[in-house]
């Protein structure tokens, strides 16, 4: 079953920056997308989150399907006094099934966080949340070897009625994690006849 459906979807700022994108998110599947720097990929993550426009074509959700997105760097306020427990119950995300790495930091304060315990919370949050499609935009950012394998496993472990797309320039780790890739660098517009 199709959770998300593009159909020939151009989108940018106040133009288009990538066009022609077609593509479906299956229930279970991991899609990676590629594509060269500044060609559009975290353009049509944000489109679809209401951050950016979409200029033509059509998309579509499956009925009653939510969308989690954790940006390439994610928001984090200095000063904050929100703890853990506290920024995934504003996430609406489920803390009971945490891996002891992230329930270890449950009562700690999010702004106390090394940058990559936070890109972790964050990934955490999008994925024991309610939605269905998950966006994730370069998710190993600020991960050390063991923070990348334990989001490997995360994503191994997800729920089965959620679609992941995500976007990585590591090509390692979108071969490990994706069942498949799309690489978007020809629908670039300044590449676009």
């Amino acid at each position: 079953m199709s959770l998300l459906r593009l159909n020939n979807i151009s989108v940018g700022y106040q133009q288009p920056i990538l066009a022609n994108v077609s593509l479906q998110l299956e229930v279970g599947e991991v899609l990676g997308l590629l594509g060269s720097n500044g060609c559009g990929k975290s353009t049509l993550f944000k489109m679809l989150c209401g951050e950016a426009q979409c200029f033509a074509g059509t998309w579509q959700l499956a009925p009653n399907t939510q969308i989690s997105l954790q940006k390439q760097h994610p928001v984090r306020l200095a000063n904050f006094p929100l703890s853990v427990k506290e920024y995934l119950a504003l996430m609406h995300a489920n803390s009971q099934t945490m891996p002891p790495r992230l329930d270890a930091l449950l009562n700690k304060r999010v702004d106390s966080l090394s940058g990559g315990q936070f890109q972790l919370l964050s990934i955490w949050a999008c994925l024991a949340s309610p939605s269905q499609v998950i966006l994730l935009d370069e998710p190993t950012n600020n991960l050390d070897p063991l923070g990348v394998s334990l989001l490997i496993d995360l994503l191994q472990q997800r729920r089965a009625e959620q679609g992941i797309m995500l976007i990585s320039h590591d090509k390692d780790f979108v071969t490990a994690t994706t069942s498949r890739q799309i690489d978007v660098t020809a629908l670039h517009c300044s590449d676009v006849g």
